[in-house]
């Protein structure tokens, strides 16, 4: 006797080929199309409780408690407008999603989805396509609308040149930060010391700091809130910066607002 298949596989219930089916290609490419939509899964946002008026073709929802119209019942779905049509896919648990309204990650489990609790996050240098600057953000809490309370310690290693640099990363507008790390990766060459700090206060986080390979400083401070998005400068001094490569961390408590 062989062995009996379910009609579909396990995990993304994608349609097996029959051995003697018909027009194979229709149900070849019914399984493209859903691993289109949820491979590499993106959604516009976690908290739409209502079918958009005008989405485009392939937008995706995580659908939320109290969801109206076409998207009633499928609390917790996947909504994906695919061929003009909503269809609605069950997650499992382990399911990850980038939710693009918040950038943030999302994983299913237990029968919802939860943020993780630690997101990690990578830029991309503008100019040499590079990895910028590598992001650490711990959830300490989260409230059933998403609002959070976040730690988060961000990395960037910046090349030094001229009177100054300043970082390609931002303290964010809201942040309230405690420190501000700094580490020589390559000797500095040009500057017999350097102070890292911001417009206006270049020294905020130390001066006269060393410049030999593997100095290092924790410059920290007092709570101190930003309200906009800020640079750090790392200044030169006893004369312009000719080389050298430094990893500076920043340190900071990140409040986040409720999403609906």
């Amino acid at each position: 006797m062989g062995i009996l298949m379910s009609e579909w596989t396990t995990h993304l219930k994608l349609p097996f080929l029959a051995a003697a089916q018909a027009q194979k290609h229709v149900t070849h490419n019914e399984a493209l199309a859903l691993v289109d939509l949820v491979v590499q899964l993106a959604v516009v946002s976690d908290s739409v409780n209502a079918p958009p008026a005008d989405p485009a073709e392939g937008d995706r929802y995580i659908v939320p408690a109290g969801a109206t119209g076409i998207f009633a019942g499928h609390e917790h779905k996947i909504a994906a407008f695919d061929g003009g049509v909503w269809r609605f896919l069950a997650p499992v648990d382990g399911w990850a999603a980038w939710v693009q309204s918040l950038g943030a990650m999302r994983i299913y489990s237990g029968g919802g989805w939860i943020g993780f609790s630690s997101v990690a996050g990578l830029g991309v240098d503008s100019t040499t396509g590079g990895a910028a600057f590598q992001q650490e953000a711990t959830v300490l809490c989260e409230s059933v609308h998403k609002a959070q309370n976040q730690f988060v310690t961000v990395d960037e290693l910046i090349t030094l040149s001229g009177s100054f640099t300043d970082s390609t990363l931002h303290i964010p507008s809201r942040a309230i930060v405690f420190c501000v790390s700094t580490r020589v990766t390559e000797a500095i060459t040009g500057a017999s010391s350097y102070d890292c700090g911001i417009l206006g206060e270049t020294s905020k986080f130390g001066g006269s700091l060393g410049v030999t390979a593997g100095s290092n400083n924790a410059g920290v401070i007092g709570p101190t809130a930003y309200y906009a998005d800020t640079p750090v400068r790392v200044t030169a001094n006893g004369g312009g910066f000719t080389g050298g490569k430094l990893r500076l961390s920043l340190h900071y408590f990140l409040p986040v607002v409720p999403q609906s």
